[in-house]
């Protein structure tokens, strides 16, 4: 059985990314609600790939006899402002996770350096994440308050397809 340190850690990621499943549908439905679908297509897929991240750690604690603890998520915002303002958001929430999976990864290869692997691999991919939202934070604001451009881009993120897995 894994030891209790490392449920805790691995628990405390499992939250972290049952958060963010549950704030990029906010955000998703929020954005589809002011008619940009392009914007909220993305987030919905972004949310799906959250998800499918809380659902390999489930899966690797699970098979490791670990307990699970699922606690209640926090209900979301349903207003997130303009779009910059909403991906501004979704910015500092991927710095945020990227934070957490780097101090897990910090403190679990010294304990149980079987899931630093595992943690690594969320590691890695935040780089990622980060990325595309800084893109997108960076390419609103060029946008401004110009619709055209920001049709545009609602159009361009609509064309995003499925969520990639972790790793």
């Amino acid at each position: 059985m894994v030891k209790e340190e490392v449920q805790q850690l691995i628990n405390n990621l499992i939250e972290i990314e049952h958060v963010s499943t549950t704030l990029y549908l906010a955000m998703s439905a929020y954005l589809d609600r002011k008619n940009y679908t392009g914007m909220a297509k993305w987030l919905r897929l972004q949310s799906e790939e959250e998800r499918t991240h809380m659902l390999t750690l489930i899966d690797y604690l699970a098979g490791k006899d670990g307990v699970v603890k699922l606690s209640q998520v926090p209900a979301q915002p349903t207003d997130f402002g303009t779009p910059l303002e909403t991906f501004q958001k979704v910015l500092e929430h991927e710095q945020y996770v990227t934070n957490a999976y780097r101090q897990a990864y910090d403190y679990i290869q010294q304990v149980d350096p079987q899931t630093a692997v595992i943690i690594q691999d969320f590691l890695r991919e935040q780089i990622d994440e980060e990325a595309q939202a800084s893109t997108i934070v960076e390419r609103l604001k060029m946008a401004g308050d110009n619709p055209s451009a920001l049709l545009l881009l609602d159009q361009e993120l609509g064309q995003r397809n499925g969520a990639t897995p972790a790793g």
